[in-house]
C-alpha cells in the first residue's frame, strides 16, 4: 500500500503544487481543509481515490488527530492573514502550527513540513511575523527534526504578488506605492514545492531560506511587472505615514463590516512588515543545499500576466500589425 500524507490547507496556492507532485510519486494525498466541498479541484491530482479532500479545523485536537490517523507524513501549508477573529495570526500560524507538530509526534509521524515565511526573525514589529517565529519554535520544540521552509514572496499563475500588482496598473494614470525601497526575492511555487517534497521523502530537515535568483526593491518588481503588462503608469511613492493612514482606513472597513470587507490593498500589519526585507540572509541554507536550481520571475509571469494587458492575448498580435506594410 502506498503511504499516505496529510496536506493542511493543501488546497491552497502553494498546497496544490505540493500535492500534485506526491500524487505523482506515488502517495496517497489527504487535503485537510475547512470546506471541502471548495477543493474538490484536487481530486484530478491522481488518480481515482489517490487524492481526497477532507474537513478538518485546524483549532481543534480532535479534528487535527482524526484527518493526520495513519499518515506518514504531514504537510502544514496553513496561513491567514486575519489578524482577529477565531482565525487569528495566534490561532493558526502559531497555536495551530504546534498543535499539527504535538499531535504529530503523539501519532508516529515520520516526517513534517512546514511553510513559514522569511524575514520574520528580523520583523520585531510584525503581529503577522510573531506568530511565525512562535509557530516555528511550537514546530521544533515537538519535531526536532522537522523541515521548515521559509519562503519570500511566492510566484505562479495563483500568486497573491504579481497578480494583485498587475490589476492596480489597470486603475487611473497613478500608481500608488508604499515601501518602494523594500527588497524582495520573489521564489517559484514549483521550487518550494519541490523542497517541501523532498522534507516528505525524509531526505531533508533543518530550516531553509527560499529565494530566486533575482533580488530587486518592491520599486523595481513595479518597473518589470508594467513591461509585462505593456502598460505606463506614474508611480507615486507614499510615505510610510501615508500608508498607515490607508491601511488603517481599510481596517476599519473591515471590522465595521463584520469581516464581510476583505478587499483592502494594504493593512497596518502589511505596513509593518515592508520595513524589512524579504532576501535571503547570508549562511542560511537555501534551494542551493537542496540540489533546486531556482526558476527566475521573469522567465514565468509572462505566462500569466498577460491578461492584464490593454488587449489581453491580442497585444502581441496588434504589436505586429503595427509593422506590416500596407
Amino acid at each position: 500500500m502506498s503511504k499516505l500524507v496529510t496536506i493542511f490547507g493543501g488546497s491552497g496556492f502553494v498546497g496544490r503544487y505540493i500535492a500534485q507532485k506526491l500524487a505523482a510519486d506515488g502517495w496517497r494525498v489527504r487535503i485537510a481543509v475547512r470546506r471541502p466541498n471548495e477543493a474538490l479541484h484536487v481530486r484530478p491530482y491522481g488518480v481515482v481515490g489517490q487524492v481526497e479532500p477532507v474537513f478538518c479545523n485546524i483549532r481543534n485536537d480532535e479534528s487535527v488527530a482524526a484527518v493526520m490517523s495513519g499518515a506518514t507524513a504531514v504537510v502544514n501549508c496553513v496561513g491567514t492573514f486575519d489578524r482577529k477573529g477565531k482565525n487569528s495570526f495566534d490561532a493558526i500560524q502559531h497555536e495551530g502550527a504546534e498543535r499539527i507538530a504535538r499531535l504529530a509526534t503523539a501519532h508516529g509521524v515520520q516526517t513534517l513540513v512546514h511553510l513559514s515565511a522569511l524575514g520574520i526573525e528580523s520583523d520585531e514589529a510584525s503581529e503577522y511575523a510573531a506568530s511565525k517565529r512562535a509557530g516555528e519554535e511550537g514546530i521544533l520544540q515537538h519535531f526536532p527534526n522537522a523541515m521548515i521552509l521559509r519562503p519570500s514572496v511566492i510566484f505562479g499563475p495563483e500568486d497573491g504578488f504579481f497578480n494583485k500588482f498587475a490589476g492596480m496598473t489597470r486603475m487611473g494614470p497613478f500608481f500608488p506605492l508604499v515601501g518602494g525601497d523594500t527588497k524582495f526575492q520573489p521564489v517559484y511555487v514549483e521550487d518550494v514545492a519541490a523542497a517541501a517534497v523532498m522534507g516528505v521523502d525524509g531526505e531533508a530537515q533543518g530550516t531553509y531560506e527560499l529565494g530566486g535568483p533575482e533580488v530587486k526593491t518592491l520599486r523595481s518588481w513595479i518597473d518589470v511587472i508594467m513591461a509585462e503588462v505593456h502598460r505606463e503608469k506614474i508611480v507615486v511613492n507614499l510615505p510610510k505615514f501615508v500608508g498607515r493612514i490607508m491601511a488603517w482606513g481599510f481596517d476599519l472597513a473591515q471590522t465595521l463590516s463584520l469581516g464581510l470587507f476583505k478587499n483592502g490593498l494594504v493593512t497596518r500589519d502589511q505596513i509593518k512588515q515592508l520595513g524589512n526585507d524579504s532576501i535571503v540572509s547570508e549562511g542560511a541554507k537555501t534551494l542551493a543545499d537542496l540540489g533546486i536550481k531556482p526558476i527566475a520571475a521573469e522567465a514565468v509571469i509572462d505566462q500569466y500576466l498577460w491578461r492584464f494587458r490593454p488587449m489581453g492575448q491580442y497585444d502581441a498580435i496588434r504589436d505586429s500589425a503595427k509593422n506590416l506594410k500596407v
